[in-house]
């Protein structure tokens, strides 16, 4: 499943397209970055409601291809530049992290059985 799929079928918002078509590999939620660091996987998406330029920064160390931001938090200019230069997709939506996450489990478990 790619981004792009993800997105449409959680009603989520791509607030920009560059990565739209990277495939998604897993997911993690949280909102401590250094749980995110110690436990989200390369290839995932980070579900979160950190929208700022540093949770950029830790999706970055841990390759994650793109950033759920939840409640439909705004997402400063500076986190999406971050974004843009490192090649993470992010997208928003009014779910919270719980729904979306169990969206997300739902979807990538139908795709591998």
């Amino acid at each position: 499943m790619t981004i792009r799929e993800l997105a449409e079928k959680l009603g989520a918002e791509i607030l920009h397209e560059e990565f739209a078509d990277t495939p998604v590999m897993g997911a993690y939620t949280s909102d401590l970055l250094s749980d995110v660091m110690a436990n989200a996987r390369e290839g995932g998406v980070l579900i979160t409601i950190q929208a700022h330029k540093n949770t950029i920064a830790v999706a970055t160390l841990v390759n994650v291809t793109a950033v759920i931001v939840c409640n439909t938090r705004p997402v400063p200019e500076d986190m999406l530049d971050a974004a843009r230069e490192e090649g993470i997709a992010v997208l928003r939506t009014k779910d919270n992290q719980f729904t979306v996450s169990g969206k997300v489990y739902n979807l990538l478990s139908a795709k591998t059985e």
